[in-house]
């Protein structure tokens, strides 16, 4: 069993904190990193159909002798600008990403972008409420949700997301959104959690605590995270990083250390603005 600790989202289903993402991850590359995350410890999988990597990430959770009830797994519609979303192409959207993990069902299913310019994520978040009412997704959530947004589709339905999955790191920390967050009971998880790279893990305050606790700048900033209250799904294909952003569970940062990393908050933005978001 893993030893990550658990958040209880608004409808009661338990989610681990510390989930392992495969954003950028080949098909033929997923299996094997998966089942590295898998073998680390790690029982939550975040995947997308947009990944294009759905089935080589459902061959390892196959092959892994994991019990199905010990997995938190995750993926995303993608609402392409392509075409018209109403509800029966959001049901076989959801039926297509099904087939391809080899599932029946998922734990939490996600809007991947709202392209509020368009605005037919209303439509498919009542579809969303269907897949959560017929038990084939556990639990259902929004990608990329804006309060405003949030706030639209919440007094459409009646329907609270519980989760909403955005860019967020220690340069851009999201404060607002968090803080609405927090007053709808929406969990927070955090996309780039690291920042791509871009930065975050060579700057200098970063690295003053990562030595402080003996640990890398990417532990401290996964430990930053945690402390937050934020679900975070680092991604990596080598299983030595793998391994290492798992272990984030034997120090805690003071109230000096989580002060330097608000010192580092840019506001810079690394992914597109959601509000201007619409590439097919």
């Amino acid at each position: 069993m893993s030893s990550v600790p658990s958040i209880t989202l608004n409808n009661g289903v338990s989610m681990p904190q510390l989930g392992f993402g495969v954003w950028q991850v080949p098909d033929d590359e997923a299996t094997a990193a998966v089942s590295s995350a898998l073998e680390a410890g790690y029982r939550s999988i975040d995947t997308a159909a947009i990944y294009e990597n759905e089935e080589g990430t459902g061959k390892a959770l196959a092959a892994s002798g994991v019990p199905r009830e010990e997995l938190f797994v995750t993926t995303k519609l993608w609402n392409t600008a392509k075409q018209p979303w109403d509800r029966d192409a959001v049901l076989r959207a959801f039926d297509d990403s099904l087939a391809k993990l080899g599932l029946d069902y998922v734990d939490l299913y996600l809007i991947h972008w709202p392209r509020p310019m368009r605005e037919d994520y209303v439509t498919i978040w009542r579809a969303f409420g269907e897949l959560a009412a017929d038990g084939r997704a556990k639990a259902v959530g929004v990608s990329n949700f804006k309060p405003a947004q949030l706030e639209r589709i919440i007094d459409d339905s009646g329907i609270t997301p519980a989760v909403n999955q955005i860019e967020l790191h220690p340069n851009f920390p999201q404060a607002e959104t968090r803080a609405f967050h927090a007053r709808h009971h929406i969990a927070t998880e955090a996309w780039s959690p690291l920042g791509q790279g871009k930065g975050l893990l060579s700057d200098p305050t970063v690295a003053a605590v990562a030595a402080k606790h003996g640990v890398s700048p990417a532990q401290a900033v996964l430990r930053w995270h945690l402390q937050l209250g934020n679900v975070v799904i680092p991604k990596s294909v080598t299983p030595s990083r793998i391994r290492e952003n798992f272990d984030v569970f034997g120090f805690e940062l003071d109230t000096d250390d989580m002060a330097a990393f608000a010192s580092v908050d840019n506001g810079a933005r690394l992914g597109p603005d959601p509000d201007g978001f619409d590439w097919s």
